[in-house]
């Protein structure tokens, strides 16, 4: 399926009018990771994907002051793009697919750009990583998950 998606507009406010149809459809939201320089374009990182039965009804009430991305606009620069899909079940493969796209890009740039975890048996010093290895005791590594190590020669 081709989406037929509207230009980035700046969402200003949440106070001003949402640049967006009383229509059917899916919508993107990013925010300016860099802005546009003299021989550059903008670079946005999209943050949500979302579709409704009404794109701007759907928007407004994710900038509404309960919504879950109000700080978020108030804070930063915020853009939106839009494409009209009347059919639900299109719209709502389209809405999954996106939503895919954007995890695995996600991972990648936690990968690059994110803050690097130390796990817990780097550090240890080398005698009690071999005093781990040798008794079977778990080494905790970051919040919550755990990695068993082994006996040597295991």
């Amino acid at each position: 399926m081709e989406l037929n998606w509207s230009r980035w507009f700046r969402c200003e406010s949440s106070f001003g009018p949402v640049p967006a149809p009383h229509q059917p459809g899916i919508f993107a939201l990013a925010e300016e990771v860099a802005p546009a320089g003299v021989s550059s374009h903008r670079l946005l990182a999209v943050f949500e994907i979302g579709e409704g039965s009404d794109i701007s009804l759907a928007i407004s009430r994710l900038f509404a002051s309960s919504g879950d991305w109000r700080k978020r606009l108030e804070e930063s620069a915020c853009y939106l793009r839009y494409a009209v899909v009347p059919i639900e079940k299109e719209r709502q493969a389209a809405t999954l697919a996106l939503r895919k796209w954007l995890t695995t890009q996600f991972d990648s740039a936690t990968q690059i750009f994110g803050p690097q975890r130390v796990p817990a048996y780097e550090l240890k010093t080398v005698a009690e990583r071999a005093v781990d290895r040798v008794t079977g005791v778990m080494a905790e590594e970051g919040e919550g998950s755990r990695e068993w190590s082994r006996p040597a020669g295991f």
